[in-house]
């Protein structure tokens, strides 16, 4: 409650109104213009937060009963909210603020906004970028402890789909490069916890995708080799799952060779599911058993005791084994909650065997509540994998258009270079034919005729160069005009915030003194009246102008008569020519 109440933000966001996204309040950095002690302070627990969560979280405890919490701006609250969801998650507590996170995703989303209206901010190292990325990182640590919130609640879709956002927008607002150090660990955390969610929806290909993503920013970060070996034991439970011996024992073996600690549940978790995959793949029942048992007698808990009891007695019954089997099983089925139906299934299958219609039937009515819930699992891996085919469509598109973009600008490069070589080349040529013609005459008056001549054929050829290079710019404008509607329309489709403002440029990149001349030709059209006349011109229809105006369809209209009223019927095309 002491920290709840040392991070709420004064004024009207502690009452969840927010800032709106065009507001001063959300342009300019609340930070930008100066630090105090508050500020300071959340900065010095956020970087311990990274190394020594347990400490943070009591740093944090001691500054929200500070005077100095009570200086708190409306940034500030939001910045410390989200810092208490990280550290309670990271400390193994529930998250006890969930209201206040869902306010912080709404106050950083309105600052750097999710559609990636300052993604210029990109690569660029100015104070403003600087402030707007660490606002970027923020919103993203924001949709990530959103997404925590919903996963404990079981909402895997709305969990799915937060995580995913946090993704966006670090990709929206930070180049790969840059992210390292924290921002990687946090890309690796994000990805690891779609990695688990789908895995544990039986997705294995998304969840493949998101845990070596995981493992490359990982690396990145420089995670420890348990943690490293912990996703390479990971991806290689996916792989069994599928059936790909290879990738399976590729990454097994991965697991082990990295991992620094032979003393470890995780070290018998691999252990067991590599004696598991040899024994289903190899056939080598006895020396599998006896690695599993092995195992299972090193646990340190009743859970990871009845976990490997699970596999064991799974093998017992693959093996028809099943007196053996049974002793493993039953004490899974009577004590562990979460494997209890795994359990029953292999038991079942025992009493069918058997004959044993009694216990059959006992283990079939647990395993009913599974099957119930079959059709709600199933549509929820398939909403979990719209979502997820969504979000790699988006960043190939992106990186698509990032790839047209740097084509284009090093076409352009290419393009001044060789103008800029070919007068410089002219130049020269000019300056020798000078020399040359200079020194000739001193030599012979008689070759004055000559020297004209061919001073006069050098002029056509730059004369023809540089026509040539009118004619291909000319070229290039008149494609930019023929491709202008279909710009203007991809433009709309894209359903951006800024679409009306870029299908102006567009039109005027291609008409560079169209609208200048348009004002002096009809100087009373007003400047939404010019504007229709050019999407009129584009073939946009009155609904998709009003879409696009923010105006409604029967305003549009009256517009359009006005136009057609003060410019009396006059053809834009014509004008144009």
């Amino acid at each position: 409650m002491a920290v709840l109440a040392g991070c709420t933000p004064p004024g009207p966001l502690s009452e969840g109104e927010g800032t709106q996204p065009d507001s001063p309040a959300a342009v300019r950095h609340p930070l930008s213009e100066g630090e105090g002690p508050a500020h300071e302070a959340l900065e010095g627990i956020d970087s311990l937060m990274w190394k020594e969560a347990d400490s943070a979280l009591k740093v944090m405890l001691e500054f929200a009963a500070s005077p100095v919490a009570d200086s708190l701006n409306a940034f500030e609250g939001h910045y410390c909210q989200v810092m208490v969801a990280e550290l309670l998650f990271k400390n193994d507590y529930g998250q006890s603020n969930r209201t206040e996170v869902l306010k912080a995703v709404r106050y950083f989303d309105s600052i750097v906004g999710m559609d990636g209206r300052y993604a210029d901010a990109r690569g660029k190292a100015d104070a403003r970028c600087a402030s707007l990325q660490m606002d970027a990182f923020l919103a993203a640590r924001a949709h990530y402890m959103n997404g925590v919130g919903f996963y404990e609640r079981d909402s895997l879709i709305e969990a799915c789909e937060e995580y995913l956002n946090a993704l966006r927008m670090m990709e929206g607002h930070f180049e790969e490069k840059v992210l390292v150090g924290h921002k990687a660990r946090f890309m690796a955390l994000t990805y690891n916890r779609l990695g688990d969610l789908f895995s544990e929806q039986y997705m294995q290909e998304p969840a493949i995708y998101c845990i070596k993503q995981s493992l490359i920013f990982d690396r990145i970060a420089h995670s420890s080799p348990s943690n490293i070996a912990n996703i390479l034991y990971h991806l290689g439970k996916q792989y069994d799952k599928l059936n790909e011996a290879d990738s399976a024992a590729y990454y097994y073996e991965k697991a082990l060779e990295t991992m620094p600690d032979r003393n470890s549940m995780l070290y018998r978790d691999v252990v067991t599911s590599k004696a598991l995959f040899e024994c289903k793949v190899y056939g080598n029942t006895v020396i599998a058993l006896d690695s599993m048992k092995s195992m299972a007698a090193q646990a340190t808990s009743d859970t990871e005791r009845l976990n490997r009891f699970l596999t064991i007695g799974g093998v017992y019954k693959s093996m028809g084994q099943y007196d053996s089997a049974k002793v493993y099983l039953e004490p899974v089925f009577e004590k562990d909650s979460n494997n209890a139906s795994i359990a029953a299934k292999y038991l079942r299958d025992i009493a069918l065997a058997e004959s044993d219609t009694l216990k059959a039937n006992q283990y079939s009515l647990v395993l009913a509540k599974d099957a119930a819930a079959a059709p709600e699992n199933l549509f929820r891996a398939s909403q979990l994998n719209d979502l997820f085919q969504n979000y790699l469509q988006k960043k190939q598109e992106k990186a698509e258009a990032e790839r047209r973009l740097a084509e284009q600008e090093a076409a352009r490069l290419r393009w001044r270079r060789g103008l800029a070589v070919t007068v410089v080349v002219v130049m020269a040529l000019g300056l020798g034919l000078w020399w040359w013609l200079a020194k000739r005459k001193k030599e012979h008056e008689a070759e004055t005729h000559t020297w004209h001549k061919e001073k006069q054929q050098l002029q056509t050829q730059v004369d023809d160069a540089l026509q040539q290079l009118q004619t291909q710019a000319d070229d290039a404008l008149q494609q930019a005009r023929a491709m202008l509607p279909q710009r203007a329309n991809e433009i709309y489709s894209s359903k951006v915030g800024n679409r009306l403002e870029r299908i102006m440029a567009e039109f005027e990149a291609a008409y560079p003194e169209a609208m200048g001349q348009l004002a002096a030709a009809y100087p009373d059209l007003t400047p939404t009246e010019r504007r229709i006349f050019v999407l009129s011109h584009l073939q946009f229809r009155a609904k998709e102008m009003a879409d696009l105006l923010g105006l409604s369809e029967n305003t549009v209209n009256q517009y359009r008569y006005n136009l057609r009223k003060k410019t009396e019927n006059a053809s834009f095309s014509a004008f144009l020519d």
